[in-house]
């Protein structure tokens, strides 16, 4: 019987049999796979566009949730579901990019805090959260997001 050996790399767990090593194993994306750029729209009133992309040498799968995100660490500015249901799941590699936007004012007033950074981890790896640096100061209150889509038109926030 040939020898089988699993050895984990950057580009996912590769299987050896024989001494012949096979092609990586895609995985479901952690927060330590992907880099995260956010950037600020003007479309439905104003959001932040978050993108994701797989670092160099992974290939992933981030499935079609909300980002776990937060601003600072009051429950006002922690980021909730504007979508009910699961989207699909984007498989990133390369220059594949995943979209997700986030209303950072869901509130009609005056009222909220200003931050400069963005708390964010895939949906189930919050201990690997990162924080990004947003464009500009801004004004959160009761923030709200879509899930991960494929499309940056489809990650456009609105409330209704």
């Amino acid at each position: 019987m040939a020898a089988v050996a699993l050895t984990t790399t950057a580009a996912g767990t590769a299987l050896a049999v024989g001494g012949q090593s096979k092609a990586p194993v895609e995985q479901i994306c952690g927060t330590n796979d992907l880099s995260f750029k956010v950037t600020e729209k003007t479309q439905a009133g104003g959001y932040l566009l978050v993108t994701a992309k797989a670092k160099p040498g992974i290939t992933c799968y981030l499935e079609g949730t909300i980002p776990s995100a937060a601003f600072g660490s009051s429950p006002d500015g922690q980021v909730a579901p504007i979508e009910q249901a699961v989207t699909e799941t984007i498989k990133l590699s390369g220059s594949t990019a995943a979209y997700a936007g986030i209303d950072p004012k869901s509130t009609n007033d005056d009222h909220g805090r200003e931050f400069d950074q963005l708390i964010i981890a895939v949906a189930g790896d919050e201990q690997g959260a990162i924080s990004v640096n947003l464009p500009s100061p801004t004004l959160i209150d009761k923030p709200l997001s879509t899930n991960w889509h494929a499309d940056p038109a489809d990650a456009v926030p609105s409330s209704s």
